[in-house]
């Protein structure tokens, strides 16, 4: 058969591209000297980066970044919503969370998954009780979240994140919300998980599962507390007030990030006028 001159023609042997990939080995949560493999301790938070008004087109947006783990969110709105099938005196939140398709090790869909639906609705259930829905009647306020890059801790700072563009699309709010991830495996608990150690991590004991918390810092009160995997009540009780103070800790850098984009705010309109 004649070769064909307008394309390229590959080898007349291939083989599968996992064969010269090496064994994938589950690696333990902490190394011996009680530190991680990224050389944080077990209780120590990744530097988060934050940023708010990151969309022009926006009515408010934010921009997250806890090392490798990246997430953008943009809200419009409040807009009428004139036609509805069940009527509300208050308004009404709608989140749209969506992995990018190269977010991941592996390609993610064009189209919103199951698990992406999911997550959807518990960033609506972790917002609703800080926006003051009743000030908005008959209106909708619409979320979009983005995650550019999944390294862990995903829920968490995409809560953090929708929280702080709502403030700066000045939605009327009782109280941000700031999101903790934390990953048990046996004995140990850590904060802020990476990819790794939230998915590839070796199970080590009974109590293997991960708790995300979502918090109203001002009025200390939790907003979302999603467990998953088998926890007994007294880890899952440390766990939950581990993850209050990881909260805590990351309540400063939201009050910074909103402080300043007010201020950069009204220099923009000193300047306009």
């Amino acid at each position: 058969m004649p070769l064909d001159s307008r394309r390229i023609n590959g080898p007349p042997e291939s083989f599968p591209v996992s064969n010269f990939g090496g064994q994938i080995t589950q690696k333990r949560l902490v190394v011996t000297d009680g530190r991680r493999q990224d050389g944080r301790k077990a209780t120590d938070v990744r530097p988060i980066f934050l940023r708010a008004g990151v969309v022009s087109n926006a009515k408010g947006s934010a921009y997250i970044e806890t090392k490798n783990t990246k997430v953008i969110c943009a809200v419009y709105g409040p807009r009428q919503v004139v036609r509805r099938e069940d009527f509300k005196l208050t308004g009404t939140l709608k989140c749209e969370f969506k992995l990018t398709t190269f977010s991941c090790k592996q390609r993610q869909q064009h189209q919103q998954s199951v698990v992406d639906k999911d997550v959807s609705l518990t960033l609506q259930q972790a917002l609703e009780p800080a926006v003051c829905l009743d000030k908005y009647p008959r209106a909708q306020i619409d979320i979009f979240i983005s995650v550019l890059q999944n390294d862990g801790g995903v829920l968490g700072a995409s809560i953090t994140c929708a929280s702080v563009a709502l403030a700066d699309a000045g939605i009327d709010m009782f109280d941000v919300v700031v999101g903790c991830t934390l990953r048990q495996a046996g004995e140990v608990a850590i904060l802020d998980p990476t990819y790794e150690e939230e998915y590839d991590s070796k199970d080590e004991g009974d109590n293997n599962g991960s708790i995300v918390v979502g918090l109203l810092p001002s009025m200390n009160q939790i907003s979302v507390l999603i467990q998953s995997g088998d926890l007994d009540n007294e880890v899952s009780q440390q766990g939950i007030r581990s993850c209050i103070e990881g909260c805590m800790r990351t309540y400063p850098v939201v009050r910074e990030c909103l402080v300043k984009s007010v201020k950069t705010m009204n220099v923009g309109k000193e300047k306009g006028s």
